[in-house]
Order: structure tokens, then C-alpha cells, then sequence
């Protein structure tokens, strides 16, 4: 199985607002820490608003955010939320006449289980699974370390 780049690019802005909490994010900061063109995310985090799994703030000072906490944002979700097709062949396709076995084929019933199980493993995961070792990725992508948490 094959995810598209708008996914991957879905799944990475995620990732960066879950380790960088602290306060608004720009497509700029994500564009430069992952290398990623600008254009593309613009687009990504417009959709990933449009789902509810971020929130934006326009004007001067303004950016992104998650929406709600890692542990909320379910990968299989944002998968098929961002995933036009997920038909891995033809014949999953809603409508699909250019197969003469289709009516004794087995292998659509295959994939089709091979697409269920992938999804429930997605299903399985959060954001929150995805980073599970902030201080590395916030390392990885050039953001300072956080502040210590204030105990009272």
C-alpha cells in the first residue's frame, strides 16, 4: 500500500504542532523544518482545519494549532480524511468493468482484507503514539527545547 504525499505531508504537520505546543506554528516554520514546499502545506493545512483537527488564527501573530490533544487525533482517520483513494487496484474501484474474472476472482477479497487490517492499525494508533519522544523530534526539527513544566 501506497499513502499519497498530501498524507504524508497531513501526518507531519501533525506531528510538528503535537511536539510544539507551546504556541502558534506558521507554514513557514513546518515548511522549513521538514523541507517541505510552501504551496503544499497551505493546501494541507487548510484541509487538516477543514476536518477539525487544527485550528487556525489569521491576521499578524496568527498560525495554527491542534485542534485537540494528540491522543484524540486518531491515524486512521486523518488517513482517510486525507486519502482520495485508498482502492489499491482497479477492481476495488465502486465502479470497475474492465476485469473479465471479477465474478470468480478472489483476489479483490484479498486486498480488500489486506486494506482492513493496514486501517486497523492506523485505527490502533493516536497522534499521541506518533510522539511518544518529543524531545528527539523537536531535536530532529530544530526547535528549542521546552521550558520545564511548573509544579505548584
Amino acid at each position: 500500500m501506497r499513502l499519497t504525499v498530501y498524507t504524508d505531508y497531513s501526518l507531519r504537520v501533525l506531528i510538528y504542532l503535537a511536539v510544539k505546543p507551546e504556541r502558534l506554528s506558521t507554514i513557514d516554520e513546518v515548511a522549513d523544518a521538514y523541507g517541505i514546499a510552501r504551496n503544499h502545506l497551505t493546501k494541507v493545512v487548510h484541509q487538516l482545519g477543514v476536518a477539525g483537527y487544527v485550528t487556525t488564527v489569521r491576521g499578524k501573530g496568527g498560525g495554527f494549532r491542534l485542534a485537540r490533544p494528540p491522543g484524540e487525533i486518531v491515524v486512521g482517520d486523518v488517513v482517510r480524511s486525507s486519502e482520495t483513494d485508498l482502492a489499491l487496484v482497479p477492481c476495488l474501484a465502486p465502479v470497475c468493468a474492465d476485469c473479465p474474472i471479477i465474478p470468480a476472482c478472489g483476489l479483490k477479497a484479498l486486498i480488500r482484507q489486506g486494506v482492513a487490517a493496514f486501517m486497523a492499525v492506523l485505527d490502533a494508533s493516536t497522534l499521541a503514539d506518533l510522539v511518544r519522544r518529543p524531545e528527539a523530534l523537536r531535536a530532529l526539527l530544530q526547535l528549542p527545547e521546552l521550558p520545564p513544566a511548573v509544579t505548584g
